[in-house]
């Protein structure tokens, strides 16, 4: 095997040295995936938020977002390991909850169309880029404070 360095290769071949893809750029690719399923139902992954922590790293399920998503030869040569939830939501830079809002059974059923998969990602995107969904969670915190007050003012 002959060994050779860049600068020499370089000179006999169109070297391109690529960047890492972004947050954003995982996630657009991602949604494009998605995309060419077609609006094909995936399925969702059920209840994310009660698995303990060490169990949901760990879910998977065929035929799902994930799956689609690990399918992708760019991706995993960027650097996706599985599609395990745990793994996925690393490598797109996703918190717990960003990650339920995209694959999780209560909001959508057992199945979804992968074309509502791939708006929900590319909206999760945007809140890097000041766009965010601040209706919906304005909505969840204000609901959430008026059960708390319930419950406290139930319980004098």
């Amino acid at each position: 095997m002959e060994h050779k360095t860049l600068e020499q290769i370089r000179q006999v071949a169109d070297v391109r040295v690529s960047q890492p893809l972004s947050r954003r750029e995982r996630l657009e690719r991602w949604a494009e995936a998605l995309e060419r399923l077609n609006g094909a139902r995936v399925r969702s992954l059920v209840r994310t938020e009660y698995v303990p922590r060490e169990e949901r790293d760990l879910m998977r399920v065929d035929n799902s977002p994930l799956s689609v998503a690990f399918e992708d030869p760019v991706l995993r040569a960027e650097g996706l390991k599985s599609d395990k939830l745990g793994d996925s939501t690393t490598f797109f830079g996703l918190s717990e909850s960003e990650m339920h809002y995209i694959v999780c059974y209560c909001h959508y059923g057992e199945t979804m169309s992968s074309e509502e998969v791939a708006r929900r990602i590319r909206a999760t995107a945007r809140q890097g880029d000041g766009t965010t969904r601040a209706g919906a969670h304005a909505f969840v915190t204000l609901g959430s404070i008026a059960a708390v007050a319930v419950v406290v003012i139930s319980a004098i």
